[in-house]
């Protein structure tokens, strides 16, 4: 690219990336600042081992456009946000997570918020990692890896991984692997891997392994493995393999192998293989609460209820 400066135009595309704060990356490889000449020119940094095979390595690697999978990208507090020039027929993409060029021109590094603005200033459009959306009623928000997403009643919020979507009223929630997903009354809200969801009255809570699905009156919670599921009244909640499935009274608690079935008063509790049912019920002057162990009088995958003595019975 030596020092020749690049016109604007569709022969130049940007690209986003991340550094070290002494300005290193992967290998070491040291990227310059715009006013800073490593011996190609003013911001300008080449490649060592350039390999044009669309494969990880031999190349600068980033994100065309700021596009792409932003796990990749550094979200440490002291890391430094890129923004760079590149040439279009220079561009190798990677799996649609990356892409990789021979050499680019630094135009701007500093904090996320600047690298960002110097995308937009240089054409750049669409969500970005990290940018907050906010819509109002009827509305859609759309916000990018580690972005919140807020949609107002009857909307839709989107963040992208580990963010943050809020919708309102009748609203959808969705975010990525270890993201926290909310949506209002009616709504429904689902969060990756590891992640929160949690949905109004009626609504629909879905979390990944490991993560916590909460959904309100006459709503339906599912956890995946190891996860923990919690509907109210009249709801149905389900956990995968040693989740906590938790129905109110009149719900259906579904928990895997080793897990453990919480229903209420009215309600149906089935567990897995080595697992637990517990079944509320109405004992003339208070709640109690019996239980039952699968493998000793309790069978695995069956639902159970109790009778008006709080004996344990196979739901019909």
């Amino acid at each position: 690219m030596a020092a020749k400066k690049k016109s604007k135009g569709s022969a130049v595309k940007m690209m986003l990336r991340t550094c070290r704060a002494d300005m290193t990356s992967h290998g070491e490889f040291r990227w310059p600042r715009p006013d800073e000449d490593l011996g190609h020119g003013l911001g300008v940094a080449v490649a060592p081992d350039w390999d044009p095979s669309p494969t990880c390595g031999g190349g600068l690697h980033g994100l065309l456009d700021g596009q792409g999978d932003g796990g990749l990208l550094s979200w440490d507090v002291d890391a430094v946000w890129l923004a760079v020039e590149i040439r279009k027929a220079d561009i190798v993409a990677i799996d649609g997570d990356k892409v990789k060029v021979p050499d680019a021109r630094v135009v701007f590094a500093g904090d996320r918020a600047g690298a960002l603005a110097m995308l937009r200033a240089c054409g750049v459009t669409g969500v970005l990692p990290g940018d907050t959306a906010t819509a109002g009623n009827m509305g859609t928000a759309t916000a990018g890896n580690r972005g919140t997403a807020t949609a107002g009643n009857r909307g839709t919020a989107t963040a992208g991984d580990r963010g943050t979507a809020t919708a309102g009223d009748r609203g959808t929630a969705t975010a990525g692997y270890g993201g926290t997903a909310t949506a209002g009354y009616g709504g429904t809200a689902t969060a990756g891997h590891g992640g929160t969801a949690t949905a109004g009255d009626g609504g629909t809570a879905t979390a990944g392994y490991g993560g916590t699905a909460t959904a309100g009156y006459g709503g339906t919670a599912t956890a995946g493995y190891g996860g923990t599921a919690t509907a109210g009244y009249g709801g149905t909640a389900t956990a995968g393999n040693r989740g906590t499935a938790t129905a109110g009274d009149g719900g259906t608690a579904t928990a895997g192998d080793g897990g453990t079935a919480t229903a209420g008063d009215g309600g149906t509790a089935t567990a897995g293989y080595g697992g637990t049912v517990l079944v509320r019920w109405w004992g003339g002057a208070r709640y109690r609460v019996t239980v039952g162990y699968v493998g000793e009088g309790v069978e695995p995958n069956v639902a159970y209820r109790c009778d008006i003595t709080g004996r344990l019975e196979r739901a019909q």
